[in-house]
C-alpha cells in the first residue's frame, strides 16, 4: 500500500532528525513531498530528493520570508526549476494573519511564481491565510489550472470553486481536533477524490504539543475514514492516486 504526505518541511534546517524520520517513513511505505520556503531550503530539499527515493521536491519562495526576497531570488528559483527534477512549485501564497503591510510584495512574488508554474507546466502548492478571496482571484486570473490548497481553511463553497479550477484540497492535523466542526463539515462535503492528506511537519501535529512528522498521517487518514465511513486503506489508496494524478509521481 502506497501512502504519501503531500506537504511537509522535513529537512535539516527545520528538523534536526529529518533524515532519520525520512528513513522511518520509507520503512512504513510513506513517501513525502518536501516543500521549500526559500533558496536555501530548496537546496536542502533537492539534495534529499536525490538521496532518498521516497522524497519528492517542491520548491518555492514563501510568504513568511517575503521581506528578504528580491528579484534575484526569482532568478535563482528559476535556475533550480530548470536544473532539477521537481514535482511542484510551492509552498507559495499569501498570508495576512500577522501583517498586511507587505501585501504588495506578497502578491508580486505569488504572481511571479504562478507565471513560473505556467512556464514550466508545474502544479502549485498554495498557502492562503486570511487572504482566501484574494488568493482565489489571483489564481483564477492566472493560467494555472492544477494545484493543491495547503491546509485548506476556507469555505466549502470556495473549495468547490478551487476543485472546478483543477485544484485538490489539503487536509492536515487540525481535522482531528475535537472543536474543528468546520473541518469535519468540509471533509463531509468534499469527495475524497478531491482530497490530499498532508502533515505540514513539524507543525500542526494531530497530537497537540508534539513535534509533527509524516508518521502521524495515520491520525489524519483515520479521521477522514471516520467521516467518510470508508476504510483507512481506501483513504490511503485514493489520496495517493490523487497525488499521483496531480504531481505525476510515477512515470
Amino acid at each position: 500500500m502506497k501512502i504519501i504526505d503531500t506537504h511537509c518541511h522535513l529537512y535539516p534546517s527545520e528538523m534536526e532528525n529529518a533524515e532519520e524520520i525520512i528513513k522511518k517513513c520509507k520503512e512504513n511505505n510513506i513517501s513525502v513531498i518536501l516543500n521549500g520556503v526559500d533558496i536555501a531550503s530548496n537546496n536542502e530539499i533537492l539534495e534529499l530528493s536525490k538521496k532518498y527515493d521516497n522524497v519528492y521536491a517542491a520548491i518555492g519562495l514563501n510568504y513568511d520570508q517575503i521581506d528578504k526576497f528580491t528579484d534575484d531570488d526569482l532568478v535563482l528559483l528559476e535556475e533550480q526549476i530548470k536544473n532539477n527534477k521537481i514535482v511542484a512549485l510551492g509552498e507559495i501564497g499569501i498570508d495576512y494573519h500577522w501583517t498586511k503591510e507587505n501585501s504588495e510584495k506578497q502578491i508580486y512574488f505569488f504572481k511571479k511564481q504562478l507565471e513560473l508554474a505556467e512556464k514550466y507546466d508545474l502544479p502549485v502548492i498554495v498557502h492562503a491565510r486570511d487572504a482566501s478571496k484574494e488568493v482565489f482571484d489571483i489564481i483564477k486570473n492566472s493560467n494555472v489550472r492544477k494545484g493543491s490548497m495547503h491546509c485548506y481553511a476556507g469555505s466549502i463553497e470556495l473549495a468547490k470553486e478551487y476543485i472546478k479550477l483543477g485544484f485538490y484540497i489539503g487536509i492536515d492535523g487540525p481535522i482531528t481536533y475535537d472543536n474543528n466542526r468546520k473541518g469535519v463539515e468540509l471533509v463531509s462535503n468534499i469527495p475524497v477524490e478531491n482530497l490530499l492528506i498532508e502533515t505540514d511537519s513539524p507543525y500542526l501535529s494531530p497530537l497537540r504539543g508534539q513535534i509533527n512528522s509524516p508518521l502521524n498521517l495515520k491520525y489524519i487518514a483515520g479521521k477522514i475514514s471516520e467521516i467518510k465511513n470508508i476504510s483507512i486503506e481506501e483513504i490511503y489508496e485514493i489520496t495517493y492516486n490523487n497525488a499521483n494524478n496531480l504531481f505525476v509521481l510515477e512515470d
